[in-house]
């Protein structure tokens, strides 16, 4: 059975956090499946990249090193892979949607006719059955993502192409080491079996990097809004509650949406998934697009006005009143027994 490949980015040295959180999720679908978990990583000085990358459980390593493959364009990458997958004809294809997976899965999958389902927040493994044909296919990766402006989840198949292909939304996926001293072949691929001049018509001369202003993903503390906050001006107070406990303040799409906070705030399906050790939902409802991007969170405590809200149902606190009530008082509580 052909394997399942995961292409892996690499900045600086450091492969990239959805790249080994595809690791860990390509481990499980692997040992489902009964093949092995193969890395593909291209690039320049990456004699170290395999101690980071095995202890995910990668059985195999495909290393292209080569000064002229960084920083990331386009054609070069998009050849490698072309090549290589024609090559060892994986079952499976997963990458980050980022802006690199972006602009390199469509193109990989267009010069395979293989299809991509694209922003992924969830992949499984099953069965499908074509009534017409009356046939079944085993052992599909059925590609989950929301669809219709995060309206609904939809379930994509790929019964007929390979591979299938798919990138994945950063922080769906959970990031765990497998065993440390874990151990995998590497193979050193010439590079130049892979590209041709004509790749390196684009050159990157100058290169500008602007890391986000927030931190929402890495937040041990989240303080959360929603459209029950009512105002820009109340919303304030959550940032006031954040820089008293430690916290970062995030928002649910309709808070995001009605202006209340910028969009790098926003949690859920069409937003960024976090799993802190507090979330704290001031005025959120609990649509299933929001519960999706914080449903892991170790304490959930919701403060909202409606006694019967959605979100409610999975907080281990709920305080009931309106966070114009609630939130002043959290405040002035943390502020007196904080040293």
């Amino acid at each position: 059975m052909n394997n399942l490949f995961v292409y892996c980015e690499i900045e600086e040295g450091i492969v990239a956090e959805v790249s080994l959180e595809l690791l860990t999720k390509g481990r499980s679908l692997a040992n489902q499946l009964g093949c092995k978990l193969e890395a593909v990583v291209a690039g320049c000085d990456l004699a170290n990249v395999g101690e980071q990358l095995f202890p995910f459980g990668v059985d195999v390593l495909h290393v292209f090193d080569d000064k002229r493959l960084f920083p990331y364009t386009s054609l070069p990458h998009t050849s490698i892979l072309i090549k290589l997958f024609q090559a060892e004809e994986p079952q499976i294809a997963l990458m980050g949607a980022t802006s690199i997976g972006r602009d390199l899965g469509p193109r990989v999958s267009s010069a395979l006719t293989s299809g991509l389902t694209a922003d992924c927040t969830s992949l499984e493994i099953g069965d499908h059955e074509e009534k017409k044909e009356n046939k079944v296919y085993k052992d599909l990766l059925y590609q989950i993502r929301p669809a219709f402006g995060g309206n609904i989840v939809a379930t994509i198949i790929n019964p007929a192409c390979r591979p299938q292909m798919a990138t994945v939304r950063e922080g769906v996926m959970k990031k765990e080491i497998v065993d440390a001293n874990y151990k995998g072949e590497t193979i050193q691929h010439n590079v130049n079996e892979f590209v041709n001049d004509t790749d390196f018509v684009v050159e990157v001369i100058e290169r500008h990097m602007e890391k986000s202003k927030t931190n929402i993903k890495g937040a041990p503390i989240i303080i959360a809004g929603g459209y029950g906050v009512g105002s820009k001006e109340t919303f304030n107070l959550l940032h006031d509650l954040a820089a008293v406990i430690g916290g970062e303040v995030g928002a649910s799409r309709a808070a995001v949406d009605a202006g209340y906070t910028e969009h790098d705030r926003q949690i859920g399906q069409t937003g960024i998934t976090v799993r802190p050790k507090l979330y704290i939902a001031c005025g959120i409802s609990g649509q299933i697009q929001h519960i999706a991007g914080m449903q892991e969170s170790s304490i959930i405590i919701s403060v909202n006005n409606d006694p019967a809200a959605p979100i409610n149902a999975i907080a281990d606190y709920v305080i009931t009143g309106t966070v114009e009530e609630v939130v002043p008082k959290m405040i002035k509580y943390y502020k007196q027994n904080t040293k």
